[in-house]
């Protein structure tokens, strides 16, 4: 039998890394916070968090849920189809399971549990990552009791008695950057060389077509200058590029489908190019070091962009769109690396933006709801 003082928590959500990590970071703090806690996740099956998550030591499952295809097609009606065998099977899991809260973090799955969940009287929250709200977390927000966000003037989409201001959570490992020096460490384990300078190319947990093929295109410029490359390209580009590499047959480039150990990642880099969204744009300036953000074009109102823009009105980042990313990505970088002035200034105000201990925050939030 259930005793008294062991806590229930769902987590539910995810689809990308922008949801998945900031879920697990979650997850870590209350586990310190709380004397006595059981976790589980549930996400959408076939998708990231079903790896990611058990990797980091907790139990999820999985729902058929999938997204919706914005425009008119046929396979609308499997996803109508699968949305409701998740509703039938979410109220099976909270009925095993029986939590204390349920929490969002934004992604298919989370919909079908908390809608279940606030049908149930369960105390529910969502944290929206975004300075643009997501479809799912709009409708949630009038049904759940917290909203924890990461951007100002997010009444836009909520409501505003609803909101708490904690910023977005980062892992732990990344958010010690701070005040652990990795360097060595990142070096061993990525085999680099400390001599050279190491350019970080990140394109998300699914890859980016176009830095990717930006890098393919100007590859000759980094390697002229011996610039060592750490390549995340995602898994949907990893075997063909891995080809690519190879003919190059340069051992300065480390190309990978995922980079697991993102805090060393991080702490290797001179320079790292990425895309904008939300959870890395906190990660980055956790890391203070110079970036160059090339912001995805394919997301909803341009919200990448407006995350670039926000750092670029403060010199702490450089923004190039997706179009010009081929002729001008490569060489902005190799510009940079090579005017320590200019690194030393980019690196000093995006330091300057971090927000920290946000896990402990939306942590707090979530233990205010069950006591």
């Amino acid at each position: 039998m259930r005793q008294k003082s062991e806590i229930r928590i769902i987590i539910t959500g995810g689809g990308t890394g922008g949801h998945v990590f900031p879920a697990i970071a979650i997850a870590d703090v209350l586990r310190d916070k709380l004397r006595k806690v059981e976790f589980l996740f549930v996400g959408a099956r076939d998708r990231l968090e079903m790896e990611k998550v058990p990797e980091a030591g907790y139990r999820i499952t999985g729902l058929p849920v999938k997204g919706f295809i914005r425009k008119i097609s046929i396979r609308n009606v499997q996803v109508i189809i699968s949305l409701l065998k998740s509703l039938r099977l979410s109220g099976k899991i909270l009925k095993q399971f029986r939590p204390d809260v349920v929490v969002g973090v934004g992604g298919y799955a989370s919909g079908p549990v908390l809608t279940i969940a606030t049908r149930k009287g369960i105390p529910t929250l969502i944290q929206e990552q975004n300075s643009y709200a997501g479809m799912t977390n709009r409708i949630l927000s009038r049904k759940v009791d917290r909203i924890c966000v990461a951007y100002d003037k997010m009444e836009r989409y909520f409501p505003q008695e609803k909101l708490v201001l904690t910023g977005n959570p980062v892992r732990q490992e990344i958010q010690s950057l701070a005040s652990v020096d990795k360097k060595d460490e990142a070096l061993k384990y990525f085999g680099m060389d400390r001599t050279r300078k190491i350019l970080l190319v990140l394109g998300g947990s699914l890859g980016a077509r176009t830095i990717n093929h930006s890098v393919m295109t100007k590859l000759d410029l980094l390697l002229q200058k011996e610039i060592q490359l750490l390549w995340q390209c995602g898994k949907g580009y990893y075997r063909t590029l891995s080809g690519f590499v190879k003919t190059a047959g340069n051992p300065g480039i480390i190309l990978l489908d995922f980079i697991s150990r993102m805090d060393l990642a991080y702490a290797a880099a001179d320079l790292i190019i990425s895309r904008a969204g939300a959870l890395t744009i906190s990660e980055l300036c956790l890391v203070g070091k110079p970036v160059i953000l090339v912001p995805s074009p394919n997301v909803a109102e341009d919200h990448q962009t407006k995350n670039a823009l926000s750092l670029v009105s403060k010199n702490a980042a450089v923004h190039i769109s997706d179009s010009e990313a081929e002729e001008q990505m490569i060489p902005a970088a190799l510009e940079i690396l090579d005017n320590a002035v200019k690194v030393a200034e980019l690196s000093e105000n995006i330091r300057a933006l971090a927000v920290k201990d946000s896990a402990g925050k939306i942590a707090d939030e979530i233990i205010r709801l069950i006591r």
